[in-house]
This record gives structure tokens, C-alpha cells and sequence, in this order.
């Protein structure tokens, strides 16, 4: 299973540098790969776990919904598979042993895929569960139920936009879905202090999340106009939205004809979409702890390694002219970089402090 894994990342890893494949289409290629390998990764840990307890049948269906980057179709060469498990037991099945059976069937798949090899790890992570890393590994749908009906808060409902039950018992995910669509697509939209809430705890990710010494303008996930602001702005449209008007809600995603020229000799556009600048810059810039890691700022910047022309998309080999690219796709209308989510952010006079203040009229619309 490990050499497929190994094999297939290749492929597609050859299909990004030679040009046939953009950032969009590998991150679906990587996220296609990741449902394949836990596919077979969980049905190999419940006949492990069902064999040292002397079981004929499991107990219990499960399923693993994607989260974050894995659910949005995002993943890198080096990123960690955001995962939550869920369970529903079978009819006249006792409820601990269910339970007991599902936990011990998700630490077996997380330990299977932590063995050392020579191919990449892939890293089962699933901190974004409810209650986090204190809350129980796998739950079962009328745990997950009770709750998001009685504890959750708007920014688990937010995680919730990209999450996809795509691994394991079919109707057991189809369940998990028709139970968190009304919670992250509301029909009357959130409220106008949950879109404040939203951009309060955008303003504190800008100010607490970027690394020291890091500089806002070229950090590709923190920076302005970078992979977060993107992602914040498009998850509170959807929000808003989605409940009313389908085109607004995730949209699962299809391949694209290849490319008639490489990519790295395709003329670009003046307004070129930044999310795919900022994706393809991550996934080629090397990350000073580990090689399949991707980067966090801007290729050619100082302490940073730039790397091949054509792994980042773009004819250019010196490292300032990279980062005079970066800074013109990400820069806002009229030459001036905007924050997005109807923030705007400001730097202090000395330590580069940044700060967030509303700057949007009483519709949630963005003044200019």
C-alpha cells in the first residue's frame, strides 16, 4: 500500500514539473491519493483490531471525514491528513464496546501510517475534532449531533466548510453530511455578530499567528492577500450565503483539460488568481526543517532557498524578481494591498505591530 503511495506521489509530482498538471489539480490529486490510502489503511486496522479480539463482525461502522486543506482539495507534498473519525453502531450492539472497537481501530490506522519507511509520512491529525485534543478521537453521529447543537461556537462551524466525509461506511457518511449542512450553510445566513465574531478571530489570527520576524508581506499563508485572507473572505461568503444560494456553497472538484503549454511559459495575466500564486510558491519553496514540508514565505526572500523557475510557475530564476511577482499578484486594487474581510490592517511605526479595525459600513459591505 506504502509503494502505491509512493509510486503515485511521483507520478503526480512529475506531472507538476513538467507543466501538465497546475497547483489546483495536484492538491485534488494528493487529496484523492489520501482518501486511497486511508481507504485501505482502515480496512486493514478493523480486520487487525477484530482479529486480537476475536471478533466475527465489527461492532460498529465507521468513516473518516476529511477537514481543512485535506477537505478543501489543498494538500501539498508535505501536508498532514486533518482528519475526524465517526462511528454508528450496529443495531443490538453493546455501546462501550462499539466505542471501544472504533478507538482502538483509529489508533491502529494512525499507527500503521506513523511506521518509519523511506516513503513520506503521512501524519493523521485530528485536532480539529470537537473539544480538540481533550475531547474523545472518535465519536458517534448522535455525540457529534448533541454536540454541535448545544456547544459548538461559530468558528467550529467555520472548520465544518470544508470538511468531507469521503473514507469508510457509505451511509454513515452521508449521515454525517445531512447532519452538518443546515450547522455551516444556516438558511437565514449567520448573524451580524457572528460575521464581528468571524473577523475578530481573523484579526487575532493576523496578530498572533504570523512568526516573529516574519514579514507580512511575503509570509504566503499569513501575509496580505495571502492563502488566509482568501480562504477567511471566501468561508464568510459562504457562511452568509450558501443557505440561500447554492452557486456559493463547496463545490466538489473536477479535473481540467491539461494545459496546451507548460505552465512555467504561460504569459500571466494581470490579476492572476493569488490563491494558485501563493499554493504552487508553497509547495515549491523548501522548508528549513524538513524537505516535503511546504514553505511559509515568499521563495527568494531572505533565509529563504529559492527554488526551480518551474517548480514555481514562473520563467523568472532570480530570487528578487520571484518576490516582485509575489508582490504584484497579491497587491490590492489600484496598487494599494488591501485586507480582505473588511479589515483593514495597519503596521506601527516601529515594530511592524499589526492591528485590525473594522472598516465596513452597517451591511457588512467593504468600504473603499
Amino acid at each position: 500500500m506504502r509503494g502505491i503511495r509512493r509510486r503515485e506521489l511521483l507520478r503526480i509530482a512529475v506531472g507538476d514539473l513538467h507543466g501538465l498538471v497546475d497547483v489546483a489539480a495536484v492538491g485534488a490529486g494528493l487529496s484523492r491519493l489520501t482518501d486511497a490510502t486511508l481507504e485501505a489503511t482502515l480496512d486493514i486496522a478493523g480486520r487487525a483490531v477484530r482479529e486480537q479480539r476475536g471478533l466475527a463482525e465489527a461492532p460498529t461502522r465507521m468513516a473518516i471525514v476529511a477537514m481543512g486543506r485535506y477537505g478543501g482539495f489543498e494538500l501539498s507534498y508535505g501536508s498532514d491528513a486533518d482528519v475526524m473519525f465517526v462511528h454508528d453502531p450496529e443495531p443490538g450492539a453493546d455501546g462501550p464496546e462499539a466505542s471501544s472497537y472504533a478507538m482502538a481501530v483509529a489508533n491502529e490506522l494512525r499507527r500503521l501510517l506513523a511506521l518509519p519507511a523511506t516513503d513520506p509520512p503521512l501524519v493523521v491529525d485530528a485536532d480539529l475534532r470537537p473539544e480538540g485534543k481533550q475531547g474523545p478521537l472518535v465519536r458517534t453521529l448522535d455525540s457529534y449531533a448533541s454536540y454541535y447543537g448545544t456547544w459548538s461556537k461559530t468558528w467550529e462551524f467555520q472548520a465544518l466548510l470544508r470538511a468531507d466525509a469521503v473514507v469508510g461506511e457509505e451511509e454513515v457518511r452521508r449521515r454525517f453530511t445531512d447532519l452538518i449542512d443546515p450547522l455551516r450553510f444556516p438558511g437565514a445566513g449567520i448573524s451580524e455578530a457572528d460575521v464581528r465574531e468571524v473577523r475578530r478571530i481573523k484579526a487575532r489570527v493576523d496578530k498572533e499567528r504570523l512568526p516573529r520576524g516574519a514579514d507580512p508581506h511575503t509570509h504566503l499563508k499569513l501575509g496580505r492577500g495571502g492563502l488566509a485572507d482568501i480562504e477567511w473572505t471566501v468561508q464568510l461568503l459562504q457562511m452568509r450565503y450558501a443557505g440561500t444560494h447554492q452557486a456559493c456553497a463547496p463545490a466538489p472538484w473536477t479535473p481540467s483539460p491539461p494545459p496546451a503549454t507548460p505552465t512555467w511559459s504561460r504569459p500571466r495575466t494581470p490579476r492572476s488568481s493569488t490563491w494558485r500564486l501563493s499554493g504552487s510558491a508553497g509547495c515549491a519553496t523548501p522548508s528549513p526543517s524538513c524537505a516535503a514540508r511546504r514553505g511559509t514565505s515568499c521563495p527568494g526572500t531572505p533565509g529563504r532557498r529559492p527554488p526551480s523557475p518551474r517548480c514555481w510557475a514562473t520563467p523568472r530564476a532570480r530570487g528578487d524578481e520571484m518576490v516582485n511577482d509575489y508582490l504584484r499578484d497579491t497587491r490590492g486594487p489600484g496598487g494599494r494591498r488591501a485586507g480582505l474581510l473588511g479589515l483593514r490592517r495597519r503596521h506601527g511605526p516601529r515594530r511592524g505591530r499589526l492591528r485590525a479595525v473594522e472598516n465596513t459600513d452597517q451591511t457588512g459591505r467593504l468600504n473603499r
